[in-house]
């Protein structure tokens, strides 16, 4: 059984193989949770819902829930 942790994790540790939530900050230094999935594919990432590259510098990263 693999452990699953829901702690934040640096983005340089991120799987590839999953949808993840992902943490960044915006551009008065305030950090936020994003509030959709995404995926690395390569060095870039992208948006779990629509399959498009997300501009984005995230700073962490942690499991993926839906709680919807």
């Amino acid at each position: 059984m693999q452990f699953v942790s829901t702690e934040w994790q640096p983005t340089s540790t991120a799987p590839s193989d999953r949808d993840l939530e992902l943490c960044a900050l915006d551009f008065d230094g305030i950090v936020h949770a994003l509030p959709f999935p995404c995926h690395t594919d390569g060095s870039n990432w992208v948006d779990g819902r629509g399959k498009m590259h997300a501009d984005i510098q995230p700073t962490h990263w942690r499991k993926w829930t839906d709680s919807g």
